[in-house]
């Protein structure tokens, strides 16, 4: 898209085109020696984050300490965010927002949870088990687990065995009394991918950036202090929406016009790619993801290198929220649980993104052309193919703020000094 103001010319048509506009004036006077991105930092330096617009209030959701963990699945799942921030219930009415906010629980993390349940049960045939016993004999054993407990009973289940990726398992999980009656709080280790972190309303729009890319944060809260509590949220869906509506922008478009090939993107090479092969248990991908820190990956045909598809960590949900859809299949292939999802969706969700199948680009598309994809999708990755469909390579919201502006040697400082630090039972 290429107009930013309505028909006088004057009035952006967006909060997003307005703060481009702002972003455009201080591009204006820079130094003319400055490289693009020097003007850029210097730009986004002197904007500050609370001029980024307001997230919809259901974006910007508290979860209480004492909010089950089933509770905290289905209320990320209804808003369609990937993580919130934890409230402790016992803080005090006028307590510090360091006081009061005591994690993040998120997809990501009930991933980490999941895998380590399933490391912790040993002992004897637990595939027999669960596909036999009532839920009275399979909650107990799933809570005792959690705690660290062994028994006979129990063998490991690791991604690649039948137990964890066999529908019942997942059906079975979530109807166990641990599963909806353990607090958030209680467990909020486990959720801890990354420490709380939170930014002042006068910080600048440069360090929201760089938190989102190089120091990989999912989303970023804005914090009131007098009100110590949590103003904004900024998402990475945000930031490329924000892009998308600043398309037309001189600023934008002596970058955006670019081709991936000419900005050096992608980034990573094809044979360092981290994929599934579509016969892998789904629990191996979120595995992966976990091990990795990646908040997605793709599926492919066996023995090759074409993409059928892609898993993201928000998907999660749909083994937590719906596992009945997959009581046909034994195991949970890779290719099985995008099969299940996309016929779940079809009926309930027909505007679901992971509908569109697989969301590619080409080496020769522009970066306001995968902009423009990303923001219509509302997803945070694409993956680059050759003419075959082979995967060449994968691009996403990190690598493209890498292109647009750099950390400035010392920028943080002892920024990161004040983070609250890691509870003694974190488990990531």
């Amino acid at each position: 898209m290429v107009v930013n103001a309505d028909q006088d010319g004057e009035t952006p048509r967006s909060p997003e085109a307005k703060l481009g506009m702002q972003v455009e004036d201080l591009w204006d006077v820079q130094e003319a020696q400055l490289s693009p991105t020097e003007k850029l930092n210097a730009c986004f330096e002197s904007i500050p984050v609370s001029a980024f617009p307001q997230a919809p209030s259901s974006q910007v959701t508290e979860i209480s300490s004492d909010s089950s963990l089933a509770e905290a699945v289905k209320l990320l799942a209804r808003n369609k965010i990937l993580s919130a921030p934890v409230v402790d219930c016992k803080a005090p009415e006028d307590a510090s927002w360091i006081d009061r906010y005591i994690g993040i629980v998120e997809f990501a993390g009930i991933v980490v949870w999941i895998l380590h349940q399933s490391e912790k049960m040993e002992g004897g045939d637990f595939f027999d088990l669960a596909m036999n016993s009532s839920e009275n004999d399979f909650g107990p054993a799933v809570a005792a687990a959690t705690n660290g407990m062994t028994s006979p009973r129990f063998r490991s289940i690791h991604p690649d065995s039948p137990t964890a990726t066999c529908g019942k398992f997942f059906e079975m999980l979530t109807s166990s009394n641990f599963y909806k009656d353990t607090k958030v709080g209680d467990i909020s280790g486990s959720f801890r991918w990354a420490p709380f972190l939170a930014l002042q309303k006068s910080n600048s729009f440069l360090t929201m950036l760089l938190l989102l890319s190089k120091y990989r944060m999912k989303s970023v809260p804005v914090v009131d202090l007098g009100e110590a509590k949590i103003d904004n949220i900024i998402t990475q869906s945000a930031v490329i929406h924000m892009l998308e509506e600043c398309a037309g922008l001189h600023w934008f478009e002596s970058w955006g016009s670019k081709k991936l090939f000419e900005l050096g993107l992608p980034l990573m090479k094809s044979s360092h790619i981290i994929k599934v092969c579509e016969d892998e248990p789904v629990l191996q991908a979120f595995k992966v993801m976990r091990q990795k820190g990646v908040g997605g990956l793709p599926v492919v045909q066996s023995g090759g290198n074409k993409a059928i598809g892609n898993i993201s960590i928000r998907d999660v949900q749909f083994l937590l929220i719906t596992p009945e859809i997959y009581n046909e299949y034994r195991s949970i292939t890779a290719k099985n649980f995008l099969t299940a999802v996309r016929s779940y969706l079809e009926e309930h969700q027909k505007e679901s993104p992971l509908l569109s199948g697989m969301v590619t680009c080409r080496r020769d598309d522009t970066l306001k052309e995968v902009i423009g994809k990303l923001d219509s999708m509302k997803i945070h990755r694409i993956y680059v193919v050759d003419e075959t469909g082979d995967l060449e390579g994968v691009i996403t919201l990190r690598d493209i703020i890498s292109k647009l502006v750099h950390e400035p040697r010392g920028y943080f400082g002892d920024f990161f000094d004040g983070v609250i630090p890691l509870p003694a039972n974190s488990r990531v």
